[in-house]
């Protein structure tokens, strides 16, 4: 590799809190001195990312846009066995066809983070291409020989299951550590990676690698780990009540991406503004005062918002989520959105099922359907609230308390958004 890297990179990192440990005390001027090789893996156990992997996929991009060259590591091996720091329980073994077909989603998803498009962009890697020919023996006799046991065994992602009574560990996770050593190996050989990045609870696995490296080709590596991002209850960031934040619009809907940035606390969205956007430290810094002097006006969370959204889903993403926030909280008008997309917003209001033949004959009138709905309680009301113009369909006023509604008050495919007053909702949902 040749070119120039920027030479504020670690110092940035450092400023915006991403730098919890790192193996040398010589590294920042390392960094400066050319450009590098630096990967961070990722598990595919799943059909997406989620909010808990872009702490190292934004890492990943901000050493891309500083002059190095990032591999994003996807564990088709390693996600075969599960790595057991930070669990306490082992996880679900997922067969190869599975993990194809994750790997190939992920990588989709990264190619909106990272540039992949040239002979010195990101490189997409998957370990299970070298490691599927390994035989057990050699494994063994090559690798296994390497690893002092009692080094593996006072790692603390070891060690945290081992003192658990309720959940041991399997000797599947127990060599987990030595795959992920053994990728950091194989990246330095063949691809001069020098620099594995990754949380904190990745910590052992990193030293591990550092330490095969030494052992089998007395190999320099590097390793910088940071924090895990927690709330202020001491909870993963990263989940609702719901479950995971994922990254692909399919498992959660931009506006849910959006709207849970949006509803970040005050004493985590500061931490958020510097790990997840590209913002300026003067930027950054003028929300946080914002925040300090008025916090009521949730600049930071919009911003926050608006930025991360942009970022995994682009501007019709956002567009769509700014759209559909504007439509539950600001009466904004119902258009371009799905059934999934109207399901998802009033996820938590009434609905009722309708047939569809009642639209295209126009048998269901206005008064009825805010009855069938739940929002009135009787025919009565529901034409004093038409007449009093407190009725709405889609967000648009319904004056007629004679209108019979047809399959152009669809919002949707199959859904009509009825609403009563200036708060409350209901939902009709064509069979």
């Amino acid at each position: 590799m040749s070119g120039k890297v920027d030479p504020q990179l670690f110092d940035d990192l450092t400023w915006r809190g991403l730098i919890h440990q790192t193996t040398d005390e010589n590294l920042p001027k390392w960094l400066t001195e050319g450009p590098r090789v630096v990967y961070a893996g990722f598990d595919p156990t799943a059909h997406s990312l989620h909010v808990g992997h872009l702490v190292a996929l934004l890492t990943l991009r901000r050493f891309q846009k500083a002059g190095h060259r990032p591999i994003a590591l996807i564990g088709g091996a390693t996600g075969m066995i599960g790595d057991p720091s930070g669990r306490s329980d082992e996880r679900n073994l997922l067969s190869t066809e599975e993990l194809e077909s994750n790997v190939q989603s992920i990588h989709q998803q990264m190619q909106s983070v990272l540039k992949f498009d040239d002979s010195q962009g990101a490189m997409l890697l998957n370990n299970f291409d070298w490691m599927k020919g390994y035989g057990y023996l050699t494994f063994l006799r090559d690798i296994g020989k390497n690893f002092p046991v009692n080094v593996m065994l006072s790692k603390d992602s070891v060690k945290s299951r081992l003192e658990r009574t309720d959940s041991g560990l399997s000797y599947t996770e127990f060599s987990y550590m030595l795959l992920q050593a053994y990728d950091f190996v194989y990246l330095n050989k063949y691809h001069d990676c020098t620099l594995q990045i990754g949380g904190s609870d990745q910590w052992g696995n990193i030293t591990a690698g550092i330490d095969l490296g030494r052992r089998m080709h007395g190999a320099t590596l590097f390793g910088i780990t940071s924090p895990l991002l927690t709330k202020k209850d001491g909870t993963k960031m990263g989940k609702t009540a719901d479950g995971a934040v994922w990254l692909s619009p399919e498992k959660t809907s931009p506006y849910a991406f959006y709207q849970f940035w949006l509803n970040v606390g005050d004493e985590e969205v500061g931490t958020c503004l510097r790990y997840f956007t590209d913002l300026p430290k003067e930027t950054i810094e003028e929300l946080d005062q914002s925040r300090s002097e008025d916090a009521g006006r949730r600049e930071s969370q919009k911003k926050l918002a608006e930025e991360v959204t942009r970022l995994i889903h682009g501007e019709a993403g956002l567009t769509k989520a700014i759209n559909a926030t504007e439509t539950l909280f600001q009466g904004g008008p119902i258009e371009n959105l799905t059934d999934k997309d109207l399901l998802e917003i009033f996820h938590d209001v009434p609905r009722a099922q309708i047939e569809r033949g009642q639209l295209n004959q126009g048998e269901l009138t206005i008064i009825d359907a805010f009855v069938v709905a739940g929002l009135c309680s009787s025919k009565g009301e529901a034409r004093r609230l038409i007449d009093q113009g407190g009725a709405r369909i889609n967000n648009e006023v319904v004056s007629d308390s004679q209108k019979n509604l047809s399959p152009d008050d669809l919002a949707s495919e199959s859904v009509i958004v009825l609403k009563k007053g200036k708060k409350k909702f209901a939902l009709l949902r064509c069979e």
